[in-house]
């Protein structure tokens, strides 16, 4: 179990196998029976609606459930509006809730519905996937995407619980599994120490699976850190941007041919090897990040990286300040620095290591 505590909110994530079953009594030590919308997707409905229902039932909760389509597509104006109105259609109260059973994109549609129905109800996390276990889940941030620009609409609101299961991964395909492993190992390198020794020693699929539950508590654990410090992002949570400013960018314009942790991981090795080239990253590390995130099969490289297009969509970034663009850079592990890159340069830094 993991305390996160902010000015606002102290909560916890709550990390066992098995606790699947245990959802009614876990949910009851924090709320008292009430209305609950639970929001899903397609995906996840058919394996554990069911059975997340009857157990909210038996605990005195009366459920509506929202199923969506799975799927990106899902984080947006429209499923926004479908949520909000099935609350307000059954009358539900600032003394009801939320709960968000699924992966990251449900994850972040569910917060910003709970944040901004009635100004803010109660919402929990029953975190599906790897990247919601180890990364979206916790932290607050909820967004849905608008046109072509990634998580743009959004705010900060904390969950009251977060529910991590390693054993709802068993479920999940393979590319799945993995693209959240991008995010796992996105913060053993911005942690360093212990952490970025067992994510050198994680050298097949299997082995994320053995070790979950390490690899969530160690994920978990570095972010509360990280947040509980900066819950606005105005400092050092920017860290946690590993990757994702080329990231986001091409996932967009992949239109779909690529998951959120697949170019991470691309975005990861990008910028690092712009970094290498301007002597702020080592090469040594550069090639173990890249060591690690090519051993479990995610992708490392992308032609989508040094197009125009690409450079113009950072443009949208939410870390461009008037033009600036904070970039994070990975020294060595555990040694994450903010490098400040006018949108203006960016066409020769991109370039300058391809």
């Amino acid at each position: 179990m993991v305390t996160v505590s902010v000015p606002e909110k102290t909560y916890q994530v709550q990390i066992l196998k098995g606790m699947r079953h245990e959802i009614g009594k876990r949910i009851q030590q924090v709320w008292s029976t009430r209305q609950v919308l639970v929001m899903t997707d397609e995906n996840v409905a058919a394996l554990y609606l069911s059975d997340t229902v009857t157990q909210l039932q038996a605990a005195g909760y009366q459920v509506t459930t929202l199923v969506l389509p799975a799927g990106e597509h899902s984080k947006s104006l429209a499923c926004l509006e479908k949520a909000i109105a099935r609350l307000a259609e059954k009358y539900f109260t600032r003394a009801d809730g939320v709960i968000a059973l699924g992966g990251g994109v449900i994850g972040d549609l569910a917060g910003l519905t709970a944040a901004t129905y009635m100004r803010g109800i109660a919402f929990i996390q029953i975190a599906t996937s790897l990247t919601a276990q180890v990364d979206s889940s916790v932290g607050g941030k909820t967004a849905i995407n608008l046109g072509q620009t990634k998580n743009i609409m959004g705010t900060f609101y904390q969950p009251d619980l977060v529910l991590i299961d390693p054993t709802y991964l068993k479920t999940l395909a393979n590319r799945d599994l993995v693209e959240g492993y991008a995010e796992v190992v996105k913060s053993s390198a911005l942690a360093g120490g212990e952490f970025w020794q067992l994510t050198g020693r994680i050298q097949t699929v299997n082995d994320i699976l053995t070790n979950a539950s390490e690899l969530i508590t160690q994920s978990v654990t570095y972010k509360a850190k990280i947040v509980m410090q900066d819950e606005r992002e105005t400092g050092i949570r920017k860290y946690l941007n590993f990757g994702h400013t080329i990231g986001h960018a091409i996932e967009l314009l992949a239109a779909g041919g690529l998951r959120h942790g697949e170019a991470v991981s691309i975005g990861m090795v990008a910028i690092t090897k712009r970094f290498v080239a301007e002597n702020v990253s080592s090469f040594e590390f550069l090639q173990a990040l890249s060591q690690r995130l090519r051993v479990v099969g995610l992708p490392i490289t992308s032609a989508l990286v040094s197009q125009p297009a690409m450079i113009a969509q950072l443009a949208h970034d939410k870390k461009n300040l008037s033009g600036i663009l904070q970039l994070v850079a990975v020294k060595e592990p555990g040694q994450p620095v903010i490098i400040k890159k006018s949108l203006a340069e960016m066409t020769e830094f991109i370039e300058g290591a391809s």
